[in-house]
């Protein structure tokens, strides 16, 4: 069932999208934005539990926390109740007598697409789908991390250009573009450091998910290796998609959000098709960032 507009919940309510790089916070008025910050990332699973109190500060510095009613955050990770109770506890110190609640991000990203069942993709630093159909029921599919999945990805997309170029090396082929760019993002001089500087304490995953730019750019010159890597992405988040409309019965729509998601074409072009091939046609790119689905996710709750 969708709605064309998001609802309006009464009252000051706090949406949280903590993500593998940034939290993003907005402060809603009876339904209307009237803030909207962002400080670093308050992901317990990519920071220190230091690093991501200190960033909640600053966020709600910036917001403020006085005479909130809710705060509802959306965060990759948060698989059971306990993750969820952890980041809650982060948050609460900040919005004395708020009802503080936690969900996958993913769930974040189905409301801001104006619908209320369908199945929700995230492509950016890491990757998960999610749905629920009419009867309230929900499926996941992928979502386990860098070191088990989140195919792809923008650190599946950096580690794979890594791949690509070490290969080029033991090959002893001439760096291409690619290898080009991606030395360039990472300062070095030798296809050969990347080995060491990949598994260094110097870098995470957020530090190879930003280079998947170097991917996207060497796309967009028309480099093959490059689109290939995008077209692949593309399919394996298509296969994730099609997992949970199937366990949920549904035709769709299914909605493709997150930072890679939302803004590289080739990509998008790849995840359409490979849900043409399941008969999947009902197909759409958020048009909105999922901190806005906040107010939709607390009227189904009855909060409004």
């Amino acid at each position: 069932m969708e709605k064309p507009e998001n609802p309006v919940v009464a009252g000051t309510v706090i949406g949280l999208d903590i993500g593998g790089t940034k939290t993003r916070g907005v402060r809603f008025e009876d339904g209307v934005a009237v803030l909207d910050e962002t400080a670093g990332s308050a992901n317990v699973q990519n920071v220190s539990r230091d690093a991501a109190a200190a960033n909640l500060a600053e966020l709600f510095g910036k917001i403020g926390g006085g005479n909130v009613a809710r705060v509802l955050a959306g965060a990759g990770g948060i698989d059971t109740d306990d993750d969820a109770r952890a980041l809650a506890t982060l948050i609460e110190p900040h919005v004395p007598g708020a009802e503080v609640s936690v969900v996958h991000d993913s769930r974040l990203l189905l409301a801001a697409g104006r619908t209320d069942t369908g199945v929700a993709v995230i492509a950016g630093t890491g990757s998960a789908a999610w749905g629920k159909n009419a009867a309230g029921e929900e499926a996941r599919a992928g979502g386990w991390g860098y070191l088990l999945g989140d195919e792809g990805s923008g650190y599946w997309l950096g580690r794979e250009a890594v791949r690509h170029s070490l290969r080029r090396m033991n090959k002893g082929l001439e760096p291409d573009a690619l290898t080009v760019a991606l030395l360039d993002s990472c300062g070095l001089d030798d296809p050969n450091k990347l080995i060491a500087h990949f598994h260094s304490d110097d870098t995470d995953r957020r530090y190879w998910a930003q280079q998947a730019a170097a991917v996207v750019q060497t796309a967009d010159a028309g480099l093959d290796a490059s689109r290939q890597l995008l077209e692949q992405a593309g399919r394996d988040l298509a296969e994730l998609a099609a997992q949970a409309v199937r366990q949920l019965g549904l035709d769709g729509p299914v909605i493709l959000g997150g930072g890679l998601g939302m803004n590289v074409e080739g990509l998008q072009s790849a995840f359409r098709a490979g849900l043409a091939a399941h008969g999947i046609t009902d197909v759409r790119v958020l048009d909105q960032d999922p901190v806005f689905g906040v107010p939709r996710i607390l009227a189904e709750a009855g909060c409004d």
